[in-house]
C-alpha cells in the first residue's frame, strides 16, 4: 500500500526567455496546458547541463551556458491535488539558431500575465514575480 501523504519531487529546470514583456511557453505534444521550457534532471546532470539538454530537444536551439542566469527557484504543488510538487530552478541564457517546437511541441506561445491561468501552479509564481519586477505585462 503506497502512502499518499508522502510527498513526491518532481525536479524541473526551465528557461526564462521574455521579449517584448512576454514570456515563451510551449504546449507538448497530447497536452493541453502550456509550460516554460525546460524539463526533467537526467541522472546526474547540474541544472544547466539539463537546460543546455531539454530546450535543444524541445525548440531546436543552442543555449550559451556561460551566459546563463539564475533568476530564482521555484515550488509548488501539482493541480491535480496529488502529494506532488514541482520544483523548478529558473534560468535566462543567450542562445544561437531560430526558436522551433520540435516535434515533442505541440505549439509555441508568447504569454502576457493576463495568461498566467493557462500554465501550472509552479510557472504562476515565476509569472507572478516577472509581473512584480516589471519584466511580463
Amino acid at each position: 500500500m503506497v502512502d499518499s501523504s508522502v510527498q513526491q519531487l518532481i525536479d524541473t529546470v526551465a528557461w526564462v526567455l521574455i521579449e517584448d514583456g512576454r514570456i515563451l511557453c510551449g504546449r507538448p505534444r497530447g497536452k493541453d496546458v502550456y509550460f516554460i521550457p525546460g524539463g526533467k534532471r537526467e541522472g546526474a546532470e547540474t541544472d544547466l547541463q539539463t537546460l543546455v539538454r531539454e530546450v535543444a530537444e524541445e525548440l531546436t536551439v543552442e543555449l550559451d551556458a556561460d551566459t546563463a542566469v539564475h533568476v530564482g527557484t521555484y515550488e509548488a504543488a501539482v493541480a491535480d491535488g496529488h502529494a506532488t510538487v514541482v520544483r523548478m530552478a529558473c534560468y535566462t541564457a543567450e542562445y544561437r539558431g531560430v526558436l522551433t517546437a520540435s516535434s515533442e511541441i505541440d505549439a509555441l506561445a508568447w504569454f502576457g500575465y493576463r495568461d498566467r491561468d493557462l500554465v501550472p501552479p509552479v510557472d504562476q509564481l515565476l509569472f507572478d514575480d516577472l509581473a512584480a519586477a516589471g519584466l511580463l505585462r
